[in-house]
């Protein structure tokens, strides 16, 4: 496994969040918009604007991800789901391999499927409420 990130959802102000983390832990934001998608990932209006995805380098390796959640695609934000634990593998088979074991008895939001970012990707929340995502970049280049 190449690491093991914490990812953050928000209502709307995740690039103002990551701003003051930011003035916290230092380093640059990497942003892409919903609008930056190439299918805007079924964002619209206003929506277009906000984060699809934040990252915050943070040491040795280390990010802090993030995005806005969206009432367009009917996603609610609440306690507890306001987090997801990101690994980022190796190889497709350990994505299978990770993803398959996680999600035994627990829910899958997006069965693994190659994205824009990555050849294999996949979240879910296991049996005790816990969300993960299983990304594993390969050979896409999200650059």
């Amino acid at each position: 496994m190449k690491s093991v990130n914490p990812y953050l959802n928000f209502n709307g102000n995740c690039e103002e969040a990551f701003e003051f983390y930011q003035s916290i832990f230092s380093g640059e934001l990497q942003i892409t918009r919903f609008k930056d998608m190439a299918d805007n990932m079924g964002a619209t209006g206003e929506d277009l604007d906000k984060i699809a995805n934040i990252v915050l380098p943070l040491t040795g390796g280390t990010v802090l991800m993030g995005t806005d959640v969206l009432d367009s695609m009917d996603q609610k934000l609440t306690i507890g789901n306001n987090f997801s634990i990101t690994l980022e593998v190796d190889s497709a088979d350990e994505a299978e391999e990770l993803f398959n074991k996680l999600s035994d008895g627990g829910k899958i939001q997006i069965p693994l499927v190659e994205t824009e970012w990555a050849e294999r990707y996949g979240a879910l929340t296991d049996k005790f409420g816990i969300q993960w995502m299983v990304n594993y970049t390969g050979d896409v280049d999200f650059a």
